[in-house]
């Protein structure tokens, strides 16, 4: 008897055993993967800029965050500036088809997106183009095409056989005041036509002798055919001290400065103003043989872009800085930023050794690479000193933005990903210190809600729905996008997948889920669905995810083994009834 108890025990202890395995579930679990670390360094000071194929425009701060952005209607058209108190000016282009650096039109736009003023200069033949400044009285400069028939060309003393087509664009510049949303008043004009010479042919207007005018422009420089844009002026600066504007004539390899301080009747002459001279050419740098009075080895500047006077805030104040693009440069394919004293005294008059080239004859300071051909940038480009005496450098045609020391150390650089690679030019930079640009209406992202299924059949869709708000500043624009690179399992599809411009104001955006449920039955899939701002890779928020498939419950399974015992063994039966009656 002792015996049989024992032997009831030894099967009752069996059947538990066989019981309690069931308990544990059969399952696999998919672990959440390990999010990676975010940067954290924040630099003070701000840059401005436009990428030349994209609407967008940007303000970023030296770790390269995106502090705050605008979005037009239009491509820039090339260049935007930085008026303070949150405002911009952008020039923007109206005809997407011409030469290089076509606009057609300027605006003034608010921080929060408002576009202020918005100024047409594209009908009756003119076009403005490359590049805008505004004047300390609030009026803007412009750039300008004018059009001029193959006839007046002609009559003006051109070589008909050194030009191509039907039309003539010498530049001119206006000045604008604002006089409601969207028109000015020119108060002011100066235009390159009124101030020609040629040697070409004694029965045409302007003829002269050219090596003794410097103060005028040669309309038969570049003998060789061109088209229609015969100077491709590409920069506009103003000198507030002397009242004086300089230009960068791209076709001419040189800079010009001119006298503000005529009246517009003045400038078409050749006297009146601060100078006495009218609107003649003050000062002229980069290619004396422009106006006969030089070679090749006397020329400076090829291709050149963005001639500014740097700010008497910065070391070197007064000086000029130039981006020297290199194109067709003698000594190599390199580009170079160059800066050089010009001879003017403190009344704004400039010297010339007469029979000589305007000075200097050689550059104060200028930056190259190491080895110089490792930089170039044939087209567009600029630069910028810094108040600290470095120099901030745009490589436009790369969309690449560095800083370097005076001793050419190079300590800081940043590549623009907008709006993708080999589309990321940008014509010039703004850099703005730290104290100027408002406090940025930062977004801040949050997220509402998670995902949760259990019980899926293996392969099943499921669908589900979460939030996305801005939880920032009042007025802060949020561009959030989906990463689901934390996701390794199941069939993933999302509505929207990204979002633009979300405000506080907006409130809450669904974002509707589907999701086809890995083919694996009796599993625990978990992870994370991560939103990210787009602008800052800082402020991000993760969505839990958890899905099942179903599993045996314990009286299934148990009653599926004891079904399966007693037909496989219906001899036990008797033996198993006495045991639990026990």
């Amino acid at each position: 008897m002792k015996n049989f108890f024992t032997y009831r025990i030894f099967l009752f202890s069996i059947l538990v055993l066989l019981i309690g395995n069931s308990l544990s579930p059969i399952s696999t679990t998919q672990r959440i993967p390990e999010i990676p670390p975010q940067p954290t360094e924040i630099i003070n000071g701000q840059i401005l800029f436009a990428p030349i194929n994209y609407r967008m425009t940007y303000l970023i701060d030296n770790t390269g965050l995106v502090t705050h952005s605008w979005e037009s209607n239009y491509l820039p058209g090339e260049s935007v500036r930085w008026l303070g108190d949150g405002r911009m000016l952008r020039s923007i282009k109206t005809e997407v088809h011409g030469y290089g650096g076509v606009g057609g039109g300027v605006q003034i736009v608010l921080w929060d997106g408002t576009v202020e003023w918005d100024y047409r200069c594209d009908t009756n033949g003119d076009l403005s183009h490359h590049d805008v400044l505004s004047l300390p009285n609030g009026n803007i400069l412009m750039i300008a095409w004018e059009t001029k028939t193959r006839g007046e060309t002609i009559n003006a003393g051109r070589d008909p056989s050194s030009f191509l087509g039907d039309t003539f664009m010498p530049d001119h510049i206006i000045e604008v005041k604002p006089t409601g949303p969207s028109s000015g008043d020119i108060v002011w004009e100066w235009h390159v036509w009124d101030h020609l010479i040629q040697d070409y042919d004694s029965t045409k207007a302007n003829y002269g002798v050219v090596e003794q005018h410097p103060e005028l422009i040669d309309i038969n420089y570049g003998n060789n055919p061109v088209l229609s844009d015969w100077m491709h002026t590409n920069s506009i600066d103003y000198n507030e001290r002397f009242d004086q504007i300089m230009i960068s004539v791209h076709n001419f390899d040189e800079i010009w400065v001119i006298d503000h301080s005529t009246t517009t009747e003045e400038a078409i002459g050749h006297i009146g103003g601060n100078s006495g001279k009218g609107g003649d050419i003050l000062y002229r740098w980069g290619n004396p043989m422009a106006y006969h009075a030089g070679t090749i080895t006397d020329k400076k500047f090829f291709s050149q872009h963005d001639a500014t006077w740097i700010d008497d805030s910065c070391p070197g104040a007064g000086n000029i800085l130039v981006f020297n693009n290199g194109d067709n440069r003698p000594t190599g394919v390199y580009s170079s930023v160059d800066e050089l004293i010009p001879p003017v005294n403190e009344n704004g008059q400039y010297y010339r050794e007469p029979g000589s080239p305007f000075g200097p004859s050689n550059l104060i300071w200028s930056y190259t690479a190491d080895p110089p051909e490792s930089f170039y940038s044939g087209v567009f480009s600029g630069a910028q000193r810094l108040p600290d005496g470095n120099t901030l450098i745009c490589d436009g045609v790369d969309g690449r933005f560095f800083e370097v020391t005076p001793e050419g150390t190079l300590i800081w650089q940043y590549s623009n990903p907008y709006p993708g690679p080999n589309m990321n030019g940008v014509f010039k930079i703004i850099y703005i210190p730290p104290e100027e640009p408002p406090e940025p209406d930062i977004p801040d992202l949050d997220c509402l809600g998670s995902l949760s299924w259990t019980d899926v059949q293996p392969g099943a869709n499921v669908t589900g729905v979460f939030q996305i708000q801005n939880i920032g500043d009042t007025g802060s624009l949020l561009n959030w996008t989906l990463n689901t690179s934390l996701l390794t399992w199941g069939t993933w599809s999302f509505n929207p997948e990204s979002g633009t411009h979300l405000t506080p104001e907006d409130g809450p955006v669904d974002v509707l889920v589907r999701v086809t449920a890995p083919d694996v039955a009796e599993s625990d899939f978990e992870g994370y669905l991560q939103v990210e701002n787009t602008d800052n890779p800082l402020d991000f928020d993760n969505i839990p995810v958890y899905l099942t498939t179903p599993r045996h419950s314990v009286f299934e399974f148990t009653s599926f083994l004891l079904n399966l015992l007693f037909e496989r063994a219906p001899h036990l039966f008797p033996l198993l009834r006495y045991i639990f009656m026990l």
